[in-house]
């Protein structure tokens, strides 16, 4: 059966080539087949189905039979190529072994060939250095015979070849010179005169030469000598005239007196100005001296060949002549000021000398050879061991740089110098701000006792006098005599006519002390800027005990121990000095402060050394130590005053004060004399400790007063007898110290005066009542027995006191089985109110000032950690 044209192209080779669908190709081998199928009206006839894919299939194994021999053709065909394949790629491997081979013995015997042509050249070189050592040595010999003779025409005539004859010549000139000093034959001594003379006479003319070109201004003919002359002796002496007739010291020399700064003079030595950044005459100075370096930076780098061995000539002359005089007539003229203006204007010039050597160090010029010839270069290293001669730098410039400036201020910081003359500043300006504050209280102090005034005095004599292993006075001992001069101390010093001393004069003011510490502060800054790393501990150290000298010991000390003596002089029957708490309240707040400056600005400075660190926080823990131990002594003559002064006041109670005639004046009373006095005096007290005292201090010095005048009340009580009426006043008593008691805010004061107020409702009750009364509230913790002696104060207590022991209390005091179970032996209270009044007023462990202490610090009773700095 033939097939359709369409179904013939499907059943091709080629539609299975590629990407195939067997859905397509079934589809696409029927399409028209269906087509008919569709058009005919009649029933479904697969019979044209069946032939169409009968034929399509026998077309398609012919394809397959096809395909299957050209594929057994083709691997026919590859199988062949194959072995041909191979058998080239043998036959290349054994060409590339050959040749490899070939190349493996070639490079052998170059190897062969270039070892024994090193050996030719280093005996070549051999040759040629005894070559060149033999001409050389026969060069001398001959130059040196010439010499001999008086005949230098050769060498004259070599100079006058130009540039590179007189290079020769300086080079033959110092190896004949060299020679002419080991030669030792007759006639030596004048040859060596004569090779000598033609030396300088060579080295004068090439220094004229120079300096005529210097002033011309000809770069390339002053490289030239400067070359020749260090070739010839290394060139020193080319490097002095160049420094020497430079304009910027001839300039510096005739233009001696500087720019006069009057601003800065009149106020240098003045403490309460802030201390001078600059100087006009320094600044002007260095700002030349930026300008002039930076000219010659780019003039040295194209005229020497060692420029590194100019610039730190160059610069070592500008330190050791400029800025070294300038710095001295700035601090002489300082030192006739005072010690003040002399430590400002060190710190000033170190400051603007440091940024000066800073911005030098940029200047650091590259080192280059002395630009020899080879050959000439060569002789050198044979004859002498070394092909240049002449100066090497052998130190950077930022080192030559540094060490200039410690040079040029050695002289005033070395030793103890600076600390000496700090310390004795320090002790000048402490000593004349609290000159009248000394007088003063000096004046307070009784002449008969020995005081801290006394103690200081002796202590600061004895600092005073005490020197050094080398003579020299030591720093406590200068800041000792300045503040003994100052203050008006010496016993040796005539007595003068002196401005009377005011009250204001001893008061501590916060204000001083700042002023104090700001000047120290100061006086450290100076001592970071001009102390030796190494020292910078032990300074910071000396001059914390100059601060402490002045701050606790002739300040605060001085007032404590004022107060001491006036709480101490003070009459008992007049009021209690309360002003004492304003000076304690000041020293609170110097303390802080002063405590505050350690621990922030000193004690980091010492932490380079843990054993001067160690030192500082003991020397600094004793100091706080003594100071609290006289703000505790103050504090104790305070209270024993004012209980003394309460305690005669209750002494002014008349007899028959609670028990009053029945008249209108008795009655119209509202509380007794002594109880209003007392009560007065109390809120006095509590206002002067709250503004005054805070925190854990003044809850305790508040308990303290209360308990001590609770126990006073206890007392007083069991001396006056009470009627029916006295008791409304006696009431009206106790209300008012009640009252005034509860507003120290002080709940267990708020307590014992509660006691005291049940206490006075005995003498105001009727007998039936006061059976029950005394077993409740705070009177039922009281055992019965110590109620007596108050309870035999009752006008009536005679007609029921019979009574009274017959129900629970025996005559002699004994208590019953059946009160002491009623009461119980709770009297715990009643006896430590008794103790109070035998042991009278003690103030716990002592009192803290509230100072931030260091790690060791003091420790006691009281706190004030919470106080603020204020003033």
């Amino acid at each position: 059966m033939e097939l359709d044209p369409a179904v013939e192209a499907q059943l091709q080779l080629s539609t299975f080539k590629g990407k195939f669908d067997v859905t397509e190709f079934v589809g696409g081998v029927s399409e028209k087949l269906i087509a008919q199928s569709k058009s005919d009206a009649g029933p479904f006839d697969p019979i044209p189905f069946i032939k169409t894919f009968e034929a399509a299939v026998d077309k398609l194994i012919a394809v397959r039979k096809e395909v299957q021999a050209k594929t057994e053709q083709m691997e026919k065909s590859v199988r062949v190529s194959e072995r041909e394949y191979s058998k080239k790629m043998a036959d290349l491997n054994r060409g590339f072994e050959s040749v490899g081979n070939s190349f493996s013995g070639m490079e052998s015997r170059m190897n062969e060939v270039s070892s024994t042509a090193i050996r030719i050249g280093e005996q070549l070189e051999n040759v040629h250095i005894e070559r060149q050592r033999a001409q050389a040595a026969y060069d001398i010999i001959d130059y040196y015979n010439h010499f001999s003779k008086g005949d230098t025409s050769r060498l004259d005539a070599l100079r006058k070849e130009g540039r590179q004859g007189r290079r020769q010549v300086a080079v033959l000139l110092r190896r004949l010179n060299t020679v002419a000093k080991e030669v030792d034959l007759p006639m030596a001594d004048k040859t060596r005169e004569n090779i000598e003379k033609y030396c300088e006479k060579f080295e004068k003319e090439m220094l004229n030469l120079f300096d005529r070109c210097y002033r011309k201004g000809d770069p390339k003919m002053m490289h030239h000598c400067a070359q020749t002359l260090l070739e010839f002796n290394g060139g020193s002496s080319c490097i002095q005239v160049y420094v020497n007739q430079h304009d910027f010291f001839i300039n510096n020399v005739r233009e001696s007196k500087g720019v006069e700064d009057s601003l800065l003079w009149s106020v240098i030595s003045n403490s309460a100005t802030i201390p001078p950044k600059n100087e006009a005459g320094l600044t002007e100075l260095f700002t030349e001296i930026r300008a002039t370096v930076d000219t010659e930076a780019q003039i040295v780098k194209a005229v020497f060949p060692n420029p590194p061995v100019v610039m730190q000539v160059f610069l070592q002359r500008v330190f050791a002549q400029s800025i070294q005089q300038h710095v001295e007539h700035l601090l002489h003229r300082a030192t006739a000021m005072s010690d003040l203006a002399y430590l400002r204007v060190l710190q000033l010039a170190h400051i603007q000398t440091s940024i000066l050597v800073e911005d030098l160090k940029v200047y650091e010029l590259p080192a280059s050879g002395s630009r020899v010839p080879f050959e000439a270069g060569e002789l050198n290293k044979t004859l002498f061991g070394t092909a240049n001669v002449g100066i090497n730098a052998s130190a950077s410039l930022s080192t030559m740089l540094e060490t200039a400036m410690e040079e040029l201020f050695v002289p005033y910081t070395e030793g103890q110098r600076y600390l000496e003359r700090e310390s004795q500043s320090l002790g000048a300006l402490y000593a004349s701000i609290l000159v009248n504050f000394t007088r003063y209280h000096q004046a307070k102090v009784p002449k008969g006792k020995s005081s801290i005034f006394d103690r200081v005095v002796n202590q600061l004599s004895n600092t005073a006098a005490t020197t050094s292993s080398g003579g020299v006075q030591t720093t406590s001992a200068q800041a000792a005599n300045a503040i003994l001069r100052f203050g008006g101390l010496n016993a040796e010093k005539n007595v003068v006519d002196e401005e009377p001393v005011r009250e204001e004069d001893g008061q501590l003011s916060v204000d001083v002390a700042e002023k104090m510490l700001k000047w120290h502060a100061e006086a450290i800054g100076r001592c970071v800027e001009l102390s030796a790393p190494n020292d910078l501990s032990r300074n910071t150290f000396a001059l914390l005990r100059v601060l402490a000298e002045a701050i606790s010991t002739a300040y605060i000390e001085a007032a404590l121990e004022t107060a001491q003596v006036r709480l101490d002089a003070s009459d008992p029957k007049t009021e209690p000095l309360l002003q004492v708490l304003i000076t304690l309240r000041t020293v609170d707040l110097i303390c802080h402060l002063w405590q505050q400056y350690v621990n922030t600005a000193l004690l980091p400075l010492a932490s380079s050394s843990v054993t001067i660190r160690r030192e500082m926080l003991v020397f600094n823990n004793q100091t706080v130590s003594r100071l609290e131990g006289g703000v505790n002594q103050v504090m104790h003559r305070l209270a024993d005053t004012i209980v003394a002064w309460l305690s005669s006041q209750l002494s002014k109670q008349k007899r028959n004060d609670f028990k009053p005639k029945n008249d209108d004046i008795s009655f119209a009373r509202v509380n007794t004399e002594p109880c209003v006095a007392c009560c007065d005096m109390l809120e006095k007290f509590r206002d002067s400790a709250k503004v005054n005292l805070s925190g854990k201090n003044l809850e305790s010095f508040l308990t303290e007063i209360g308990i001590s005048f609770h126990s006073l009340l206890l007392e007083h009580l069991r001396k006056f007898p009470v009627s029916a009426t006295g008791g409304l006043m006696l009431a009206k008593d106790i209300r008012m110290y009640q009252d005034t008691i509860s507003s120290f805010g002080i709940p267990s004061l708020t307590e014992r005066f509660e006691f005291i107020r049940q206490l006075g409702q005995v003498f105001l009750l009727s007998p039936e009542i006061l059976k029950s009364y005394i077993t409740e509230n705070y009177l039922g913790r009281i055992e019965p027995s110590l109620l007596k002696p108050y309870l035999a104060q009752r006008s009536d207590w005679g007609q029921f006191e019979k009574g009274f022991n017959d129900s629970g209390m025996s005559v002699d005091g004994a208590v019953s089985d059946t009160a002491k179970s009623r009461f119980g032996r709770l009297s715990v209270m009643m006896k430590e109110l008794e103790g109070l009044k035998l042991e009278g007023l003690r103030l716990s462990e002592g009192i803290s000032v509230g100072i931030p202490t260091l790690p060791s610090g003091f420790t006691g009773t009281f706190s004030m950690s919470s106080r603020p700095f204020a003033s």
